[in-house]
């Protein structure tokens, strides 16, 4: 059988989109993870950052070479960046044979037969029903302990400075019955922990025939399916982070304490222009709930530096509001102009790169301290730890997740990947915490 080599750049949910598509062509290709050996290679894309897409077109150009020592490989283009740029694509990166957009994915064995012949095709058309929902996804590139578990596709919150909206198209949720009989599987085969995933995954909601069914309502039912599964979830949106998810979360032991819970912003200007419809104050209200019924809960965020007319008042907000929360990690970027978006339209891009760049850092500095002061609070503390692989320091040592989803290295001593053992740490740098078990 033919070979089929992915590789999968950006977020979460990027990689569970590569495992659907290695499912609709598993009775045309075998994966492999040696490109050298591939009939067809797909990059699955990010169009997030401009970093991100120059990133896909140096690739792009490296794979010339390839296809020139092998004169019938097929590359074709998924994802965010093959649904944003496809004209341009097409004519400026040759070796592309085809591309597919998000919502495109059972087209593939069409595009992949009828761009064999040198002619590039391409399908971008977006949905409002996709969701995949009855395909069983190929698990590849994992450890076979944790898993991803798409829930819902799209998003309908248009920030200004995002282009998910347009690539991947409205917001719309799997039908539950599905998401069950996938997680029941993942038991069978033996994994441990689910990461239910959506582009604002907290604003699932599924109704057929007068019956409903939210997130939290969702979250309890799959933590009920086995005590000794954990589930995690991500990305979560403020304004949808309700009571009820809170409780829920709170209420079940193995919900994982750790939420990710975008801020984008500490000023209640920028967080306006970029219609994040929530304030600095709502948002500070949605963490002390969290802290309130869970004390140990982790949080983390994503920061954006040097948004249009960000002014330094409104970076020391920022600066502000990581302090008052205490954030466990942080994404944290520059702010990149795509083109289609709200802000690209309305807004100028006024903020120096190099300016940029100095905020970012001092972001970044921040982060490093209270990353380690979390850690550091954890120092002499057991945790109980799922067992994900062998450290890539020293082959004696394994490294797991806790609850709050930081990582623990630990002597490897008789435990096996996949076991959970509770650990006692005994130190820790900014990134991650050590344990002698």
């Amino acid at each position: 059988m033919k070979k089929l080599y992915i590789e999968t750049y950006g977020c979460q949910m990027n990689f569970a989109d590569s495992e659907v598509v290695a499912a609709i062509l598993k009775d045309l290709y075998d994966l492999t993870e040696n490109i050298q050996e591939a009939d067809l290679i797909l990059l699955n894309t990010c169009s997030i950052r401009d970093k991100a897409e120059q990133r896909i077109h140096k690739r792009l150009q490296e794979l010339e070479a390839l296809k020139k020592k092998h004169r019938t490989l097929q590359v074709g283009l998924l994802g965010c960046m093959a649904e944003r740029m496809q004209e341009e694509l097409l004519q400026t990166e040759p070796v592309l044979n085809f591309i597919a957009g998000p919502d495109a994915y059972r087209d593939l064995p069409h595009l992949i037969e009828e761009s064999a012949n040198g002619d590039a095709k391409f399908n971008v058309l977006l949905s409002e029903e996709e969701t995949y929902d009855n395909i069983m996804p190929v698990r590849y590139d994992l450890n076979g302990v944790s898993a991803y578990v798409s829930i819902m596709r799209g998003c309908n919150n248009f920030c200004t400075y995002c282009v998910v909206p347009y690539t991947r198209g409205r917001e719309r949720s799997r039908s539950p019955q599905t998401i069950f009989m996938e997680v029941e599987q993942l038991l069978k085969d033996g994994y441990k922990e689910v990461t239910l995933l959506g582009q604002n995954v907290n604003s699932y909601l599924w109704e057929q025939d007068g019956q409903t069914m939210n997130f939290a309502q969702l979250m309890a039912a799959v933590a009920e399916m086995s005590p000794d599964l954990r589930v995690r979830f991500a990305t979560s949106h403020p304004k949808d982070i309700s009571d009820e998810l809170i409780e829920t979360i709170a209420k079940y032991d193995n919900i994982c304490k750790y939420i990710h819970l975008p801020v984008q912003s500490g000023s209640d200007v920028m967080l306006k222009r970029m219609n994040r419809v929530y304030t600095r104050e709502y948002y500070m209200g949605r963490v002390r709930k969290i802290k309130e019924l869970m004390p140990d809960c982790a949080i983390s965020t994503d920061i954006i530096a040097g948004f249009c007319g960000e002014t330094l008042e409104d970076h020391e907000q920022t600066l502000s509001i990581m302090r008052e929360v205490g954030y466990e990690y942080a994404y944290m970027f520059k702010y990149s102009e795509r083109g289609g978006t709200m802000s690209a339209k309305r807004f100028k891009d006024d903020i120096p790169d190099e300016e940029k760049t100095r905020r970012l850092e001092e972001i970044i500095a921040l982060q490093g301290e209270l990353s380690l002061a979390s850690n550091q609070r954890d120092v002499g503390k057991t945790f109980r730890v799922l067992i994900e692989g062998t450290s890539k320091r020293s082959a004696d040592q394994l490294y797991g997740r806790n609850s709050q989803n930081k990582v623990i290295i630990f002597p490897k001593g008789n435990h096996q990947i996949g076991e959970y053992v509770d650990v006692t740490v005994t130190r820790c740098s900014p990134a991650t915490l050590f344990a002698d078990e």
